[in-house]
């Protein structure tokens, strides 16, 4: 991928994630929030996901892993934006991300990337701020390149919007809906919507409407 295709999306979810933050609170870059602590709580949710306890059958539940992922990608954006703007350089190392270690055994691969996800955790409490190198390391043993983290963050910003503008703040909003948590319809509404380009944003929040209020 080309560094000027990178940062195109890189932009657009710079933009979005501004917008987001504004509705939550309009001056979020002078709030003090502490976005390397939401980082590492959501490494160990996304491991429970993944999988790690050696006493019991687990099944990586990959497309919530995933989702966990763009959940860490929102916080690290956040507290790049409030350093300044994102430029092309980052937009440069986003664009390297290539799948790691695919000639491995599949156990091997699964514990090179619980490795990735505690040294993301380790580098978010040891530097209380987000790094972007341990972040590939992640996203590259999964692996999850660019424009697969770009499409599920776009729904992914679209559900938390969605979240906001039912109670997410205040307490109303219910996350779980017909016995599945959100992110659950979120991915199926992906599924449907794949081959959409235009007005996907405003698709996927009339199907999240939709669910939520039937």
């Amino acid at each position: 991928m080309s560094t000027e295709n990178a940062l195109a999306m890189l932009n657009t979810m710079a933009q979005m994630q501004d917008e987001h933050n504004a509705l939550v609170h309009p001056q979020w870059r002078d709030q003090g929030h502490t976005y390397y602590r939401a980082i590492w709580v959501e490494c160990a949710e996304m491991l429970d996901h993944f999988g790690w306890k050696w006493w019991k059958k687990q099944d990586a539940d990959l497309d919530q892993v995933k989702l966990e992922l763009v959940d860490i990608w929102h916080f690290g954006l956040s507290e790049m934006l409030r350093s300044g703007p994102v430029d092309a350089a980052i937009a440069a190392q986003l664009s390297e991300i290539q799948a790691a270690h695919t000639d491995l055994e599949q156990d091997v691969r699964a514990e090179n990337f619980r490795l990735a996800i505690e040294q993301l955790a380790a580098s978010s409490l040891t530097s209380k701020s987000f790094d972007l190198s341990a972040f590939k390391s992640a996203m590259a043993s999964l692996p999850m390149q660019l424009p697969e983290l770009y499409g599920m963050y776009i729904g992914k910003n679209i559900l938390n919007r969605f979240r906001q503008n039912n109670g997410y703040k205040s307490g109303e909003y219910r996350k779980l809906w017909q016995g599945r948590e959100d992110n659950e319809h979120l991915v199926e509404l992906l599924e449907e919507l794949s081959g959409v380009v235009e007005g996907l944003p405003e698709k996927l929040y009339a199907g999240l409407e939709a669910r939520y209020t039937a």
